[in-house]
């Protein structure tokens, strides 16, 4: 496959009439090019000596396509397709070469003039492509835009390259100019790499090169040791138990797409839990600072409150059914996840014990089987329980007003049915109606109580 037939004008979604003969492809798509890698949405950036935004802008309505400024004062604009995403920038400087000299890594700063198939590469690109190698052009490029220390470390994992010595040695130089980056871009940084099992050890790398410090303070290396054991966790699940890991990889926003989908999944979304304190209070006010969506600060938080009685309960010889409802009722749909981090914690606890054993099944997987089946039972009053009566009867039976009271009695006789103590309508409305006369009855996490 050659770079010509990847990025040829013939494989763009839109005219090549569109588009300036002075127009070069830079940057990552140039790269994967060169490397042969097939991405499932192409993303090609031009630079322009002119007319970028102007460019972009009537691409977008010939081809009736989305339209995005990203820059106004830098001349920089999107095209979305379906399936290709095209950035058109205003060159840098007075050349394209002094446009190249300004980018962060020789492997991105190779461009290709489509229209005579030429490859412009004056700071052998090419060479460390081969070498896959990672090296910076500039510390003071690094130091213009301190998201590229941490760019440096996803897109070596990424693409499988070791980092330059001389490189690595800089951006832990540079590391507390990362105090003046945008949280929300250096969660998306992270995120990618927590969406890649293969990544794990470059998050440790980051961590010990100081650059998590001052985002996650309480990422540690018995934290991160987390990460390892979750990915090791959910391949045993898929192992021996299939239909439960099906659910770790669906997406938590059903509007994200492509990239930023893959990053929301339940699975990604759980290893945070490395990065952040054990305390879910201390957690969600981490979570918060970075600017995490509520949706992933509930099931990050979810999941730390819930794993540890989990890991207490699956040993508890006196486990009730009542301590089971509630576990299921804490952990909600991020029960899959409580699950593996369940399974994780025992790993990592057998291999401090033992760590020259070989690797086995873990025995807390046996221990778990019961309740993964309950889980994946949608009949289940334990983990889907349903109320034996809808509010509206209980206000009908029993006189009652709209308020906390039906919430109360609601929540008591669904905690009943899971115990078994009512099995049909009508022994639900007689503990009801002995709820109701009983002045001293009240409720505490669910579950009826008596002074």
């Amino acid at each position: 496959m050659s770079i010509q037939s990847v990025l040829a004008p013939q494989t763009w979604p839109f005219q090549s009439s569109d588009v300036p003969q002075s127009a070069c492809l830079v940057g990552g798509c140039v790269r994967d090019a060169l490397l042969n890698r097939r991405t499932v949405y192409l993303d090609l950036d031009f630079v322009l000596p002119e007319a970028a935004v102007e460019t972009a802008r009537k691409i977008a309505k010939n081809c009736d396509a989305g339209f995005v400024l990203l820059d106004a004062e830098r001349d920089i604009a999107r095209v979305v397709f379906p399936e290709t995403t095209a950035d058109f920038a205003l060159q840098v400087g007075h050349s394209l070469e002094e446009d190249l000299q300004r980018r962060d890594f020789t492997m991105n700063a190779i461009a290709y003039h489509p229209f005579s198939d030429t490859v412009i590469d004056p700071l052998g690109g090419q060479q460390d492509l081969e070498a896959r190698l990672l090296r910076m052009i500039a510390p003071k490029n690094l130091e213009d835009d301190p998201l590229r220390l941490l760019r440096a470390y996803r897109q070596a994992a990424q693409l499988g390259f070791s980092l330059d010595p001389h490189t690595q040695a800089i951006i832990c130089q540079l590391t507390p100019k990362l105090e003046h980056v945008a949280a929300e871009r250096i969660k998306v940084e992270l995120s990618y790499l927590l969406s890649d099992p293969t990544a794990t050890p470059w998050i440790l790398q980051l961590w010990q090169d100081g650059l998590l410090s001052t985002s996650f303070p309480n990422a540690s290396k018995t934290s991160l040791a987390f990460l390892s054991a979750i990915d090791q966790a959910a391949a045993l699940l898929h192992q021996h138990a299939p239909d439960l890991a099906a659910v770790l990889p669906q997406e938590l926003n059903e509007r994200a797409q492509g990239k930023e989908a893959a990053q929301r999944t339940l699975l990604s979304t759980t290893k945070w839990i490395g990065l952040v304190s054990t305390c879910p209070t201390q957690a969600e006010t981490t979570l918060k600072h970075m600017k995490f969506s509520r949706g992933e600060i509930h099931v990050i938080t979810r999941v730390l409150e819930s794993w540890p009685r989990l890991q207490q309960l699956i040993y508890q010889e006196d486990c009730t059914r009542a301590d089971q409802f509630h576990l299921f009722q804490n952990a909600g749909f991020t029960f899959p996840a409580v699950v593996m981090v369940t399974l994780a914690a025992d790993l990592l606890q057998r291999q401090a014990s033992h760590p020259l054993a070989p690797a086995a099944q873990p025995t807390c997987l046996e221990a778990l089987e019961h309740w993964i089946t309950e889980y994946l039972s949608p009949q289940s009053p334990l983990a889907h329980p349903q109320p034996p009566l809808s509010g509206s009867v209980l206000m009908q039976e029993l006189s009652l007003s709209p308020g906390p009271e039906v919430g109360r009695l609601l929540s008591e006789l669904t905690l009943a049915q899971a115990e078994g103590k009512i099995t049909t309508p009508e022994e639900a409305l007689s503990l009801a109606h002995r709820l109701v006369s009983s002045p001293l009855s009240t409720v505490e996490n669910g579950s009826p109580q008596s002074t």
